[in-house]
This record gives structure tokens, C-alpha cells and sequence, in this order.
């Protein structure tokens, strides 16, 4: 392993130190609790919703397949950081070594692309259903969905592999402690001991295009669908195109503001303990609200859950 060289050269070490969260809290064990709890929510939530879709036939359509996908990469998204997080804070061990480090990087790099391009997806389908309604089932049918999902995975594990690697062939001769809980690019970057503004350089330029590109779909997208229902009759059409939408503009906004201020913002504007605080923002808190943001606002997902708990309770009965 290249990196593997590079770290046994320099420091006689192959592996790094997690600083972490809980360094920085009064009360670890009692932040420990509260993250498991959130945890088991954001799996417990996004697992649910994903089993709702599944079984209900009323909810097997375009927009709930993305929100699927969305749900499927949301849980796998918080399972790539939390757990090793939290094992290591009960077992003492702050240790992580280098291919663990790259794997999990380009993981969370693989599905943070992913779900960028996921909701450009969301947001082009929501257009089509607004805009152009009569069209819809053709235009959104089963195969352009599985192209859309695809396409989003594809995207999103390019990035992974292009910035991974980079990343993790650098010489590393600085302190071993990464201050982060998990591998992300920007913190484990700052333990090398070359120049790294070319990689930097290279790093914004491709996390300007992989925003840029779903950015200007979805204001596209929403510059369209705000005219459409500015111009419905339906008052009762109005209030039910806003609220699905209103729903994914929150994530949206959610995901894509923490997305920015960690790869897109100036050096100056960072500090260890700023972008530990975003990084909880978009790796544990989003994938909790996720399910929450379209499951409370959407009177479909509800009427589903409503009808699985009360068949539920009538078999628990009958036995």
C-alpha cells in the first residue's frame, strides 16, 4: 500500500489518531448516549420508510422510488462514521489505520456525491410532475428512474475514486492526530507535509462542478415549478405541490449549505472545532431529519404507516 510507504517512511506509523468529539465536551459519555439514541433513529426512521414504500402499492411511484434511494444512502451514510465513533469511545481507542481510513473516506465521499446528484434527480422529477403533469408517467416511467438512481451512484463513486486516492498518497509527516471524528479530506490534508495547494486547487474546481451541475438543475427546476403553481386555479393544487416540494428544498438546503461551507469555503473560515460541527450537521443530524422531513409533511407516508400499524395491532390481536 502507497500510503502505507509513506507513513512507515516518515513516522514509523501506519495509522492515524481520531481526536474526535467527545474531546471536547464536559460530558462524553452522556454525548455518547445522545448520539446512539440519534443514531438509532436515523436507522430506525430511514429503514421504516424505505419498508412503507416497499409494501404500500399507493406509494409505488417516481418520487417515492428517490426518496428510497435517498433513505437507502442516508443509512449507510451515518453507518460509515457512528459506529466506529462510538466504539472507540467505549473501548479508549482513538486508533484508525490507513486503509481503514482511505475505505471509509471514499465511502462517505462515494455516497456524499451520490446524494448530491440524487436530489437533482428529486428536484427534475418534481418539475415533471408539476409542469408537465399528462406527460409524466411517460416522461418519469420505470426505466428513466433506474437511469436517474444509476446515474447518481455512478457520479457519486467517481468522486470517491478521484479524490480518495489523491488524498491518501500524499507524504504524511506531521502529528498523526486527525482532528475529526472520521477521515474527511480536509482534516486528514492538513497532517501532510508537502505543498498541497495543487490538490486543494483540484479538490474546489471538482467540488465546484459537482454542485454547480445539480445547483443549477434544481433552481431550474424550482424557477419552473414556483411559476406553475403561482399560475394554478386549485388552491387545494397549490397548497399540496408546495408542500411536496417545500419538503425537498428543506433537505436540500439541509445538505447542500454543510456541502459548501466544508469544501468550498476558504481555509480562513475553518477551525477543528467548526468543522466537526458542521460534519455532525450533514453526517448524523440529515440522515435523522430526512425521514422525518418527508414522512411528517407527507399526508401519503402517513396514511401508509397509519395502515401498517393498525394491521399490525389487528394480528397482535388475533394471536
Amino acid at each position: 500500500m502507497e500510503n502505507t510507504t509513506w507513513v512507515v517512511n516518515h513516522t514509523g506509523r501506519s495509522d492515524f489518531d481520531l481526536v474526535g468529539l467527545f474531546s471536547q465536551f464536559k460530558y462524553p459519555a452522556l454525548l455518547c448516549l445522545v448520539i446512539f439514541v440519534v443514531f438509532l433513529m436515523a436507522l430506525s426512521g430511514n429503514t421504516i420508510l424505505i419498508l412503507l414504500i416497499h409494501y404500500d402499492v399507493h406509494l409505488h411511484n417516481p418520487m417515492y422510488f428517490f426518496i428510497t434511494q435517498l433513505s437507502l444512502m442516508d443509512v449507510m451514510y451515518i453507518s460509515v462514521t457512528v459506529p466506529k465513533m462510538l466504539m472507540d469511545q467505549v473501548m479508549g481507542v482513538k486508533h484508525i489505520s490507513a486503509p481503514e481510513c482511505g475505505m471509509q473516506m471514499f465511502l462517505y465521499l462515494m455516497l456524499g456525491g451520490s446524494e448530491v446528484f440524487l436530489l437533482a434527480a428529486m428536484a427534475y422529477d418534481r418539475y415533471v410532475a408539476i409542469c408537465h403533469p399528462l406527460r409524466y408517467p411517460i416522461l418519469m416511467n420505470h426505466r428513466v428512474c433506474l437511469l436517474l438512481a444509476s446515474s447518481s451512484w455512478f457520479l457519486g463513486s467517481m468522486d470517491g475514486f478521484v479524490l480518495t486516492p489523491i488524498t491518501m498518497t500524499v507524504p504524511f509527516c506531521r502529528s498523526r492526530e486527525i482532528h475529526h471524528f472520521f477521515c474527511e479530506v480536509p482534516a486528514v490534508m492538513k497532517l501532510s507535509c508537502s505543498d498541497t495547494s495543487l490538490y486543494e486547487t483540484l479538490m474546489y474546481l471538482c467540488c465546484v462542478l459537482m454542485l454547480l451541475i445539480p445547483v443549477t438543475i434544481i433552481s431550474s427546476s424550482y424557477s419552473f415549478i414556483l411559476f406553475t403553481i403561482h399560475r394554478m386555479n386549485s388552491a387545494g393544487g397549490r397548497k399540496k405541490a408546495f408542500a411536496t416540494c417545500s419538503s425537498h428544498m428543506m433537505v436540500v438546503i439541509l445538505f447542500y449549505g454543510a456541502s459548501i461551507y466544508t469544501y468550498m469555503l476558504p481555509a480562513s473560515y475553518h477551525t477543528p472545532e467548526k468543522d466537526m460541527i458542521v460534519s455532525v450537521f450533514y453526517t448524523i443530524l440529515t440522515p435523522v431529519l430526512n425521514p422525518l422531513i418527508y414522512s411528517l409533511r407527507n399526508k401519503d407516508v402517513t396514511r401508509a404507516l397509519k395502515i401498517m400499524l393498525n394491521d399490525n395491532f389487528v394480528l397482535i390481536f388475533q394471536t
